[in-house]
Parts: C-alpha cells; structure tokens; sequence
C-alpha cells in the first residue's frame, strides 16, 4: 500500500491483507540499502494472525518516493509521521534491522509512550562504518555490495542452501538486494549509521518493552557492542541467534519471528 508522508508516496508491505480497523500495528524498518521485502516472512505472519503488519520502504528505497534520510533523528521522525498515517500514531510494535533498529529507537524515544514494544535486530549504538566501506559506498562501487555481504552473513550461510528455499544462495541474493538501491543511498545509509552519537541517550527515553535480537556470529554489530545500549534501555533483554552473522532474517528467519511473537505477546499481556 502507499501513503503520502511529507508529499511524498512511500510504500509498506501489508503481508498481502488490508489494515482491519482496530487491530494491534506492527511496524518493521530495514537497513542500509536494502528495503521492505527482508522483512518479508514476519510481517507476513503477523498479518495473518491478528495483526495490521506494516513493512516500510523507507524514503528512497525500494518503491517509496523522495531522496534518503540524511540523518537517524530524520529517519525517527519519519517513521512516527508514517504511524500517525496508518495507525493515528498508535504502533504497538516497532522492529528494526541495522540501520532500521537506530530509525525504530530514535522513533521510539521520540514517540515516547506511542510504541509499547521495540526489537532492535542486528543493532549496535554506536554502529561506526569502516572508512573503507564507506568509500566504497559513496562511489556507488560494488565493493562496497561485496563487502557487506561478506562481512554481513556468517560463513556458513554464505556456502549455499537458504532455510526456506532448496537451492537458494543468500550470498546472491544479497548482492542482488544491495544493486537495486539507487545512486547514493548506500553511501548516504552508511554515513547517517556512523554520525548517529545519541543512541545511548534516546535509549534512555524509553520505557517499551525492548528486545535486542543479536547474530552470534555477527560482524557488523557484534553482541559485545550492545552493552551500553542493553544498560541504557529500561526494560530490555537479549536474544543471542547462535551461529547466525549480520542478516538476520535472511539466515534464521524462523528464530527472529518466534523472537518478535514472544515479544508482542509480552507487550499485549503487559498491557492488559
């Protein structure tokens, strides 16, 4: 479905069923340079049970409109615009991914008792890009695609045979992912993850039920960098995914899903 934000259409994927008035919204952002459809399966399943699931291209990706988000306190502001559209500012449950899980907690500090419950997936505060990485990215050179498939699946994934798909290779889908984004937003995400400085700070604007969904394997946001984010949140815990690196959804997708159900299932009971 599109919405207009700002002037702007930008896009969600519903799960492939109209938003039913009254029923809880679910909200999930990606991450840099990818869009809507890595968050495929879970807003899916959440649209099928109860749910008005909401997977967003963010503006400049995929098929929303406008030029990219310069900056994550942009991005925050952006998403509680897109919540007041589809669901009169209400989200029950924000999950983000990489870059998504910086724009779903500065959305969240920003909404302050707008969200009940936010998963940040593969996250990381601060979440510093390497300089060669960035370089690459501002180019629009395909190293910068090459490196973050690499350093962003775990070695395993990497061999071949996806989780769901008999044949499926994550490694090309990956690059394929990363190639459809447009000049210069790659380089754009990157930068915006790198001068993002008050991640600590917002996290400690947020009394929602929080859920850090970490790669064992991750090397990009490594667990160990979660620390003061973990310590900063008022009600968080941790789920480490093991064996599993950077792209979450894409290598163990079922383990993210049951992550996000039994958050949401918390925050409904919580909130009962």
């Amino acid at each position: 479905m599109f919405v207009e934000i700002d002037g702007a259409r930008a896009y969600a994927y519903t799960g492939a069923r109209a938003p039913v008035t009254g029923q809880p919204t679910v909200v999930f952002v990606h991450g840099a340079g990818l869009d809507h459809t890595v968050w495929t399966l879970q807003a899916r399943y959440f649209a099928h049970h109860g749910c008005n699931a909401y997977a967003v291209d963010l503006p400049g990706h995929g098929r929303s409109e406008g030029p990219p988000l310069a900056a994550i306190e942009t991005g925050g502001a952006w998403l509680n615009k897109f919540c007041r559209v589809i669901a009169h500012g209400q989200a029950v449950m924000v999950a983000g991914h990489s870059m998504g899980s910086l724009v779903a907690l500065e959305g969240a500090a920003q909404a302050g008792s707008g969200v009940s419950a936010l998963a940040l997936v593969g996250t990381a505060v601060p979440m510093p890009v390497a300089a060669v990485l960035q370089h690459a990215a501002d180019a629009d050179d395909h190293a910068a695609y090459d490196m973050i498939t690499l350093w962003g699946l775990s070695l395993p994934a990497q061999v071949g045979g996806g989780p769901h798909t008999p044949g499926e290779w994550l490694t090309a889908s990956s690059l394929r992912l990363l190639e459809r984004s447009g000049p210069g937003v790659l380089g754009n995400d990157l930068r915006a993850c790198n001068h993002y400085e008050k991640g600590v700070q917002s996290a400690g604007e947020i009394t929602a039920d929080t859920l850090l969904i970490l790669g064992q394997l991750d090397l990009m946001t490594p667990p160990r960098a979660t620390e003061n984010l973990h310590a900063a949140l008022a009600k968080a815990r941790r789920v480490e995914v093991a064996g599993t690196g950077h792209m979450l959804m894409a290598e163990q997708p079922d383990a993210v899903l049951e992550a996000l159900i039994d958050l949401f299932q918390g925050a409904a009971a919580n909130s009962a």
